[in-house]
């Protein structure tokens, strides 16, 4: 028994030798199809990977051609997830086959485990050395595959654990075990988002060189067509106007909605000015995972391509850290902090458009039932901002849930809507974006963490340098729709709290206070999570990267760390914050009218709106912003109070109705937000409009585009009706602020 045993151990020893294994990374086929490549979360689940991204209708063939080394019954395993299943829902939406050589797998994939794992797909029988094989989508619904095994050896089981995955990937994919060298650099930029895509392209105009490595294949981050948030918070600002002019040119025709058509969101734009500066060796498609130190010095960057799996090596004096995550930091040893529980969430955005025809929508049993739940059904409320998760979720670790319940919550309304309440026949899914826009991480520590108080109390800081102009948002679960999903709430509302704007960012917020040769500049700042509300928003953050690129030129010059900028070359850094990068114009100051007084008006005839019923798209807060506010009498444009408010997202509208037909000859419409002493962000398209009993009807000369003047005032023709309705299509950051709408029976002031 003990010379069978031996033999036999022999014999399997000797196939296992033998035995042929082939890996095909997903992200590596040669044709997507209609798959996506997703890589937001290789931190928590080991690679990039594949999403069949279709909104309910299957996408196109993924394809590769697979070379075997040799003939043979080979077993298939494909690493996926049933990405319902770690919400406790049945269904299995993402149900994808494998075709090999044409044909497919008996077994379908996506419909097994919660977390990630290799399932296991039966055996084919190869034949010939190259064969197609391809990913068939099933049913559009975020189906995802990461990698296809192929081996000969009958007991062999793929690791799951992230770190031995990786290095046995690196040896099947036959990959080298040191990376390319890409240089040394004297800044190296990771994150292409707003923040690094300004601060790299600010270090190369003043002679730098510069590598901007971003993992995605566009820049701009959540102002990418991808993402598609527009971007906020006043720029050219004093003392230092010239700060913000890159964001200009990065942002040159801003979107007028949040979110608008890939077209609006300028990716090109953005390339085109990074493409345009020699100092700049940019890297797209590059996820950097490690970081090499000396001491408490970061010395080099190591980063993989996300199709390729290739690693590049970047060596450089300083490095900036614009992930947003504080990946770089984090890995080199920072200080930071986190909200692990109460942070803001992350949010996907959708469209959804008027076909003409019929367009049917399938059941989705395992999205959020929100039947008889009170969530923002309105076609102006979907899609927006407020769709938004992850709140109570670890903001790293479970990332891709965030995103998912999103999903969840965006398929779950669109069938209440399309298959429970019959609505919406024509209309269907046109975009969403499958990778989440996120708020808040991990903040990295300077040598000042900025707070709520000190921004409250207007401290001064001798290095004060960015404005701060956006008012302290922080955003919470909306509590009515929020019970029903306890730890998976996917409604949220805004909390403002105002200050004195703007407000002067110090720089020692845009450097790490341990490790000595770190900037960032982003959402990964040194702030509290409640000063994160005011500095989070990318214009905002793309002047935080203007000023880093500057500081870099000092360290270089001066052979100094961040700090010894401040310490020893701080009046060199104002100096050179006054000194142009670009060659646009500073713009003028934003339009605005005092907030006191109200210039004088005399009503021509009786406020009809005083008697109207009220009825709006959309509402930001009803208790703090109450729709009752419209047509209340009151307009004191001294103080933010005593307003309404609509949620975010254009169009949106407010109707005002009575029991008996009005003769309307006039409107005045008070609107915007008192900043210093000013009245800013009035609506700014608009339109009033009349009902003549079969529909809506502009009102000639009752338009704007483009308006500044907080207290419009217009006469017209007379119309006769029991509805009026105020159509506003532009409104800063898409919200509309009324003071109040007034509406008279004459033409002119009496």
């Amino acid at each position: 028994m003990t010379r069978l045993l031996a033999v036999t151990l022999a014999l399997a020893s000797l196939a296992a030798a033998h035995a042929e294994t082939v890996l095909v990374e997903a992200e590596g086929f040669s044709d997507h199809g209609g798959w996506v490549l997703d890589q937001q979360f290789i931190p928590e689940m080991g690679s990039p990977y594949l999403l069949a991204h279709g909104l309910g209708t299957p996408v196109a063939d993924a394809k590769t051609t697979v070379a075997f080394p040799a003939p043979g019954q080979y077993r298939v395993l494909v690493r996926t997830v049933d990405w319902v299943a770690k919400f406790g829902a049945k269904g299995a939406p993402g149900r994808f086959q494998v075709l090999v050589d044409g044909k497919p797998l008996a077994e379908t994939f996506g419909t097994r485990g919660a977390q990630w794992a290799w399932h296991d797909g039966g055996t084919v029988s190869i034949t010939k050395q190259e064969v197609p094989v391809a990913l068939h989508d099933l049913t559009g619904f975020e189906g995802r595959c990461d990698a296809l095994l192929f081996t000969t050896e009958a007991g062999l089981t793929p690791p799951n654990d992230l770190k031995a995955m990786a290095e046995w990937r690196r040896k099947l994919l036959g990959l080298p075990e040191k990376p390319t060298e890409a240089g040394e650099f004297d800044l190296v930029v990771v994150g292409g988002g707003v923040a690094g895509t300004c601060a790299a392209v600010s270090a190369a105009r003043l002679g730098l060189k510069v590598a901007l490595i971003q993992d995605r294949p566009v820049l701009g981050g959540n102002s990418s067509s991808e993402v598609r948030v527009w971007i906020q918070g006043r720029t050219n600002l004093g003392p230092y106007p010239r700060l913000g002019e890159i964001v200009r040119e990065l942002n040159p025709k801003p979107p007028r909605r949040s979110p608008d058509t890939p077209e609006a969101l300028g990716d090109d734009v953005k390339l085109a000015v990074v493409q345009a500066e020699k100092n700049i060796a940019l890297f797209l498609n590059h996820y950097a995972f490690k970081v090499e130190t000396e001491g408490k010095r970061i010395t080099a960057v190591v980063a993989r391509h996300t199709a390729t799996a290739r690693e590049t090596r970047f060596t450089g004096k300083l490095f900036a850290d614009c992930t947003g995550d504080g990946t770089i930091g984090f890995l080199a040893g920072a200080d930071y902090d986190i909200a692990e529980k109460g942070h803001m969430g992350g949010s996907n955005m959708w469209r959804v458009v008027d076909t003409g025809q019929p367009s049917p929508f399938p059941e989705c049993p395992w999205a959020h039932d929100l039947k008889g739940k009170p969530f923002p059904a309105k076609l102006e409320q979907l899609g927006h901002w407020f769709w938004e998760s992850g709140f109570d979720r670890d903001p790293l670790k479970e990332v891709e849930r965030a995103r998912d319940n999103n999903f969840r919550a965006m398929y779950g309304a669109w069938d209440n809507l399309k298959n429970d309440r019959k609505l919406h026949p024509n209309h269907k899914l046109e975009w969403a974006a499958y990778i989440i826009g996120k708020r808040e991480s991990r903040r990295l520590l300077g040598d000042v963490i900025l707070t709520k108080d000190d921004i409250l109390s207007n401290k001064e800081f001798p290095d004060g340098c960015v404005p701060c102009t956006w008012s302290i948002d922080l955003h919470v679960p909306e509590p009515g729709l929020g019970k029903y999903f306890e730890g998976d709430e996917f409604i949220s509302v805004a909390k403002f709290t105002h200050f004195k704007a703007p407000y002067l960012l110090p720089y020692r917020c845009l450097y790490s206070r341990n490790v000595p040769n770190l900037f960032m500049a982003g959402r990964d700042i040194s702030v509290t999570h409640e000063a994160l509300g005011t500095t989070r928003v990318m214009g905002t953050c793309g002047m935080m990267g203007e000023v880093v690129g500057r500081a870099a030129l000092l360290c270089k010059k001066h052979d100094a760390t961040p700090r010894a900028v401040y310490e020893r070359h701080l009046d060199e850094l104002k100096a050179l914050l006054a000194t142009p990068l670009s060659k646009l114009p500073i713009p003028p100051p934003p339009v605005s009218r005092p907030a006191r007084p109200a210039p004088p008006f005399k009503a021509p005839g009786e406020n009809l709106a005083r008697t109207a019923k009220i009825t709006t798209s959309s509402d930001r807060d009803t208790k703090t912003y109450p729709p009752s506010a419209i047509n209340d009498g009151k307009a004191d444009t001294t103080s933010n109070n005593g307003r309404w408010l609509s949620a975010t997202g254009v169009p949106n509208w407010v109707e005002l109705s009575w029991d008996e037909p009005k003769t309307i000859a006039s409107a005045r419409i008070i609107s915007g937000y008192v900043s210093g002493g000013e009245i800013l962000d009035p609506i700014a398209d608009f339109a009033l409009q009349w009902h003549d009993g079969t529909g809506w009807k502009d009102i000639p000369g009752a338009a704007a585009t483009g308006n500044t003047d907080p207290y419009w005032f217009r006469s017209f023709h007379p119309v006769k009706t029991n509805r009026i309705r105020l159509h506003v299509t532009a409104a800063g950051g898409g919200i509309t602020r009324l003071w109040e709408l007034e509406l008279y029976p004459d033409r002119a002031a009496k």
